[in-house]
């Protein structure tokens, strides 16, 4: 974390830069990649003020805030940045189609990564997938339309999951379930 500390109309004192420091230290947590965060101490009659401006690849996060002691000021910025970094975080990471390659949003994927024994059965792959009522035929034709390989659906006349895949002759294969 590169971070810069300007001082208008005020002399620069080192405790200052130094619990600054300190203070946007408790935000690497939140933050992956170095970053740069600019930060403007000043004071304005009887208002002390902390500016922080923390940039990474196209997000900016600011926050301003007025006390009368700058210490004050400046803990109650650095929480504004750690709440706006936590939303953010929690955006990207309950974001629906992030990555996606094909644009279908059916499936949320996640990949084991560093399996140790190769010639172990293992699960390299999960997918959640909401259940959508649709007809056979809804459901043939969203098939020929994805890249995917089977679909998973509610049989809409029986409320029954379904599943249909393409064998290799062309030709699908309906499987129900009973509930």
């Amino acid at each position: 974390m590169k971070i810069s500390v300007t001082f208008r109309n005020t002399e620069g004192e080192d405790w200052f830069k130094n619990y600054v420091e300190e203070k946007l230290g408790k935000l690497k947590k939140y933050i992956d990649r170095p970053v740069e965060v600019r930060v403007v101490l000043s004071v304005e009659k009887f208002r002390n003020v902390a500016e922080i401006n923390l940039m990474d690849n196209g997000m900016n996060v600011n926050a301003r805030e007025e006390a009368k002691e700058m210490a004050l000021a400046i803990d109650e910025a650095v929480e504004k940045i750690e709440r706006q970094l936590k939303k953010h975080r929690e955006k990207m990471r309950t974001h629906k189609g992030a990555g996606a390659k094909t644009g279908d949003d059916q499936f949320d994927k996640t990949s084991e990564a560093d399996v140790e024994d190769a010639s172990e059965t293992r699960i390299v792959e999960t997918r959640k997938i909401i259940l959508k009522p649709m007809s056979h035929d809804d459901a043939i034709m969203e098939l020929e339309a994805s890249r995917n390989l089977f679909i998973i659906f509610r049989d809409a006349a029986t409320e029954n999951v379904a599943v249909i895949y393409r064998r290799d002759d062309g030709n699908y294969v309906l499987i129900e379930t009973k509930s």
